[in-house]
């Protein structure tokens, strides 16, 4: 009975007997909660530390991704120099070939006028050594 005019009045008494402002249940709910909260709180902590990992190991393979992105598009910008330059050496080649086609196409009508000059050359001899 002494307990109810104290309950009246917002005071309580625990397990050991103790003076209290809260009733007992509210009271061992909020360490209840209490506990729940650090649990949870411990909890955000390891995914914390977990995320964090993670974002970690995502920017490593972002750096990686990204240089051999770099290394890929230096083949690339190699591959097409070397490819123009293959291509500016295979016109200067062709340039070569037609001008030594032109020289040989005036080699041949140089032999072939010097043939006719040798022919009428041998032609006269003969008609001047015959006239003597």
């Amino acid at each position: 009975m002494a307990k109810e005019p104290l309950a009246e009045a917002g005071f309580y008494f625990d397990e050991l007997t103790k003076l209290r402002v809260l009733e007992p249940d509210v009271s061992q709910k909020t360490a209840e909660l209490q506990e729940e909260c650090k649990e949870f709180v411990d909890k955000i902590g390891q995914f914390e530390k977990l995320v964090g990992g993670l974002i970690d190991l995502v920017d490593e393979l972002a750096e990686e991704a990204e240089s051999d992105k770099m290394k890929a598009i230096g083949a690339r910008n190699l591959l097409k120099f070397v490819s123009k330059q293959r291509e500016a050496q295979q016109q200067q080649l062709e340039a070569l070939i037609s001008e030594k086609k032109m020289q040989v196409e005036r080699y041949r009508i140089e032999y072939e006028a010097l043939i006719k000059v040798q022919s009428e050359q041998s032609e006269f001899i003969d008609q001047f050594i015959l006239q003597k």
